[in-house]
């Protein structure tokens, strides 16, 4: 598993020593369980059995962790927090890789497994599901994003004449994607032209995407014969028509779990919280923000991890956002799943989470699009 993070200062600045790392360690486990600022006391009484190092030392380190910006001391009298920065650090060089339980393979394996009886997989439970289990495993906030319609393979085009003069489009996009539409032309087509029409289309463009299907046309209506020929004008008017607005679109968005930060100690404010939630119900928003995410890598096989003042939503700045990539069937197009959660969050079990669930929706959807 790969991770990909933006550069931060404390990775540009060189490595801690093993003593203000094994601190530094200490303060992010203590302060993942309890959500409370973290005393040189507590820290000392972890050690005191292993290398035995004196609060006062103890205290000295965190000193020096806090001068480098890796701890933050809310109150003079309190402990230290983790900041961004030091969750940075400890993402960046010390998580290991993880190696998920096997509750938790068996729960992914059992949700993403071979769909019964070879009907194929509903795409939208699908990823409702998804998004239900990253919330479940992480109890925190699960995220899937299908893949901009754009960029899906257009799997079957239907045109159906209705009664009052309207025509009903069913697009099938891979992997079983449906989008229906009512469009309304100036000439009316019988039921046969529309069949005529379609099967002129599945013909012609089944397994192409969105944008694949737009170039052609416009290089058949720059040739004057399409002009004069009914079937491909009425292709072409139709299928405009049909995919109108679709280009544009993002994909659609699975937020599940949202209630669960609401036990959470870093949203305790009132206005912070309200903030987040209005960025979780904004459906493009949260495109953006987990499109920014991954934009800066080609690959599709990293796990990306941004943390606090990283996110550029200011409803964000106390949150950890770990997502990863899915391709969808053998084409171009993917889309994103992942968690987020307050910054101490547990990274390495749920980086591994995130992934292994990347690549068994890779698999399930790959298998479903050559059964197509």
């Amino acid at each position: 598993m790969t991770v990909h993070s933006p550069r931060s200062k404390a990775s540009s600045e060189g490595l801690l020593d093993a003593r203000a790392q094994f601190v530094l360690a200490e303060i992010i486990s203590e302060h993942q369980r309890t959500g409370e600022p973290v005393g040189s006391r507590a820290v000392a009484e972890r050690c005191a059995s292993g290398v035995g190092w004196s609060a006062p030392t103890i205290r000295n380190v965190m000193a020096e962790l806090e001068q480098a910006g890796l701890v933050d001391q809310p109150h003079t009298s309190a402990g230290r927090v983790p900041s961004d920065t030091g969750y940075r650090y400890y993402v960046d060089h010390m998580v290991g890789t993880a190696r998920l339980s096997q509750n938790d393979t068996d729960a992914i394996d059992k949700l993403l497994g071979v769909s019964q009886s070879g009907s194929g997989v509903d795409t939208s439970r699908l990823m409702e599901r998804v998004s239900r289990l990253l919330s479940e495993l992480s109890e925190n906030v699960g995220i899937v994003v299908s893949p901009a319609l754009a960029e899906n393979r257009l799997q079957h085009i239907e045109f159906v004449a209705l009664a009052d003069g309207g025509i009903l489009v069913v697009l099938v996009f891979a992997p079983n994607i449906v989008q229906n539409r009512i469009v309304r032309l100036d000439e009316p087509l019988s039921q046969e032209e529309l069949d005529r029409t379609a099967r002129y289309l599945n013909v012609e463009f089944t397994g192409k995407s969105l944008t694949a299907i737009r170039a052609e046309i416009v290089r058949l209506l720059l040739e004057e014969k399409a002009l004069y020929d009914r079937l491909a004008r009425n292709a072409m008017l139709l299928f405009e028509s049909s995919i109108e607005d679709a280009e544009g679109r993002a994909g659609d968005v699975y937020v599940e779990g949202a209630s669960n930060i609401f036990d959470k100690p870093e949203f305790a404010n009132v206005e912070r919280l309200r903030e987040l939630f209005r960025t979780l119900e904004e459906k493009s928003r949260l495109v953006q923000i987990l499109g920014e995410c991954i934009a800066s890598s080609r690959s599709v096989s990293h796990v990306h991890v941004h943390i606090g003042r990283e996110l550029a939503a200011p409803s964000m700045r106390a949150c950890a956002l770990i997502t990863a990539p899915y391709r969808v069937g053998s084409g171009e197009s993917a889309g994103t799943l992942g968690v987020v959660g307050p910054m101490r969050i547990e990274y390495a079990r749920l980086m591994a989470v995130v992934n292994y669930v990347a690549q068994r929706m890779e698999s399930v959807l790959r298998e479903d699009a050559a059964q197509s």
